[in-house]
């Protein structure tokens, strides 16, 4: 039986659900537990590591070391010291994918010393954990079996939580295939109390058939101006999503402020005060609003290129750099760059396509027909307030965004030849 890993092609769902009141305890209980071990081993490793810098042969020091490298190397071993831990409706997959996850923020540590070391996890308005499907070898292995299965299409279920009623768009999927596995499972719950469950699935055989291929190429140049502009002179308009609800957002969010104070004055916790709550889940309705309202204008946007063109090449931006500029800081994330590049990159792998991301150094600059770059040769760098300009070299007139674009696509056939 191969596992997870050792499977071709992945794809993750996640699809919301609708739980009773009991399975919304058994929910809040996981996640509390999940932070608790993840919390239990970023403290154990700190103890460790002032302990381990005494170097006198201390008998009681000694002592300690050994107590807390057993404590640490099992699940089932810091289940046996936190009691609370065995409780029935506690899964075991929860507190190893925890340990799990703690042992992955350190492997990122090392590769990438700017991550920082693991941390620990703070009690907020959200719950999330982690749990692992097991198959048993007799049966058929595919998303019908399994401790974490599909019972229909319209309910799933998931051990100590048991038959969950679910809604997505994931039923076209189960009808075209199946030989797919289930992996990892997240559930999890939102600052809004909306409860999500999020698979990882795995198949031998690709979950999306290769789109029909149209011979077109395309290089597109992402700006605050416009959204983005095509090498072929098309234009897309930036939404602006958080702009527009930006002074709604803040007249509910002094709202929330004061009903804190106020709540603070009086001597009553956040959590029990029912003002404050239900300003709270206003502030995060509309947060959501704009999250939701941007990453459906980026999917639309991405698949759109993806259907039309084989080849899409872009700006590699750094968004992290970018931001550091503060007047252009806002525009930036509400833009979402970053996040629309992922989008491009996963769905031309799914749908057989090739997306290219080149530098971006002096395609702004460059003249697309003769070559001339801006800022040499006695000519003056163009600024962010010149849309167009007329190339002194070749006296060809430019739209700034076009000509960009234009560069861009260049660099990607470059880049790939």
């Amino acid at each position: 039986m191969k596992t997870m890993s050792e499977l071709k092609y992945y794809y993750g769902l996640k699809m919301r659900f609708y739980p009773s009141t009991k399975q919304k305890q058994i929910i809040k209980m996981n996640s509390d537990v999940s932070r608790a071990v993840y919390n239990a081993m970023v403290a154990i490793d700190r103890e460790l590591y002032q302990l381990k810098r005494v170097k006198l042969p201390i008998d009681t020091i000694q002592t300690r070391i050994t107590e807390l490298e057993k404590r640490k190397k099992t699940q089932r071993n810091l289940a046996n010291h936190y009691c609370y831990m065995n409780h029935p409706y506690i899964d075991s997959d929860c507190r190893s994918t925890a340990m799990r996850s703690y042992k992955a923020a350190w492997n990122i540590f090392r590769k990438v010393h700017n991550a920082g070391t693991p941390k620990f996890h703070k009690k907020t308005y959200e719950e999330k954990y982690q749990t692992s499907n097991h198959y048993k070898s007799k049966k058929p292995i595919n998303m019908w079996t399994g401790s974490i299965r599909f019972i229909d299409k319209k309910h799933i279920q998931i051990p100590k939580l048991g038959k969950l009623r679910v809604s997505g768009s994931y039923r076209r999927i189960l009808d075209e295939k199946d030989d797919i596995r289930i992996g990892t499972v997240t559930i999890s719950k939102d600052n809004t109390d909306k409860y999500y469950v999020s698979m990882q699935l795995g198949s031998d055989t690709p979950f999306f058939k290769e789109l029909p291929k149209t011979n077109s190429r395309i290089g597109i140049d992402l700006n605050t101006e416009n959204f983005l502009t095509t090498s072929d002179g098309q234009i897309i308009d930036n939404p602006r999503y958080y702009r527009t609800i930006k002074h709604k957002l803040a007249k509910a969010q002094r709202k929330l402020s004061r009903r804190q104070l106020r709540a603070k004055k009086e001597g009553r916790s956040l959590r029990d005060s029912k003002n404050y709550q239900k300003q709270r889940m206003v502030v995060s309705r509309l947060m959501n609003r704009v999250r939701n309202q941007r990453n459906k204008f980026l999917d639309e946007m991405s698949i759109t290129l993806i259907k039309n063109h084989d080849l899409v090449v872009a700006e590699n931006l750094r968004s992290s750099n970018l931001l550091k500029n503060h007047a252009l800081a806002m525009s930036i994330s509400d833009v979402g760059w970053r996040t629309f590049l992922q989008k491009l990159e996963y769905k031309a792998e799914l749908y057989g396509k090739t997306f290219v991301t080149v530098n971006p150094k002096n395609t702004t600059q460059t003249c697309s027909k003769c070559g001339h770059i801006m800022g040499t040769e006695g000519t003056d760098k163009l600024t962010l307030k010149d849309r167009s300009w007329t190339c002194p070299s070749c006296d060809t007139y430019h739209i700034r965004d076009v000509n960009a674009a234009k560069n861009i696509l260049d660099k990607g056939l470059k880049q790939l030849a």
